[in-house]
């Protein structure tokens, strides 16, 4: 959980919100926002949703086991792993998806 919010907090900080500009728009005190951010307060998952939907996120629960390959994956674009590069390269499937194409 503390990674998710650390999360929050920098996608806040990112778009250059301040915690009283996301708390309004996200329907919750300052002070809330502010105690999520320090850890003060276990916040429910509702309140994080509404957090990540004003901040233009989706949170999706990944199982811990997962995340490391979800992460590289991510950060290699879409390509699997051994993926030849370059021209030549099938199109991963985040350029799939930009393109409205899907994976073949």
């Amino acid at each position: 959980m503390i990674h998710l919010i650390q999360e929050l907090e920098q996608a806040r900080k990112a778009a250059g919100l301040s915690q009283e500009a996301l708390a309004t728009r996200a329907g919750l005190s300052r002070m809330t926002v502010q105690r999520i951010e320090s850890g003060q307060i276990d916040p429910r998952l509702s309140t994080l949703l509404e957090m990540a939907r004003v901040l233009g996120l989706d949170l999706m629960p990944v199982p811990a086991a997962l995340r490391p390959t979800l992460e590289d994956f991510v950060r290699a674009g879409g390509r699997l792993l051994g993926q030849p590069a370059g021209i030549e390269a099938p199109p991963s499937i985040a350029q799939s998806l930009e393109t409205g194409r899907g994976p073949r």
